[in-house]
């Protein structure tokens, strides 16, 4: 029982360590998928995804990568487009 325990901790602690680094990768495709889909427009909606993709930058820059990723696929959804 005691090995089980052990087992299913260092499986989480795995996991949460190579969680980060993946989310880390994602949030700069997005970002770039969000400000190319508002491209030259100059609606509100295109104001507000570059708003939000300036935001997840920050994040991401300050490590805060789930926050960054949710941050970029607000402003895909902003524009309408599916994060991809």
């Amino acid at each position: 029982m005691k090995r089980l325990i052990v087992a299913s901790a260092m499986f989480a602690i795995g996991t949460l360590l190579f969680a980060g680094p993946a989310l880390a990768f994602q949030c700069p495709k997005l970002i770039g998928q969000a400000n190319a889909a508002a491209g030259n427009r100059f609606d509100n909606a295109a104001y507000n995804a570059r708003q939000k993709a300036a935001q997840a930058q920050k994040l991401h820059s300050e490590g805060k990568h789930a926050e960054a990723v949710k941050a970029a696929q607000d402003a895909l959804k902003a524009i309408g487009v599916q994060a991809s």
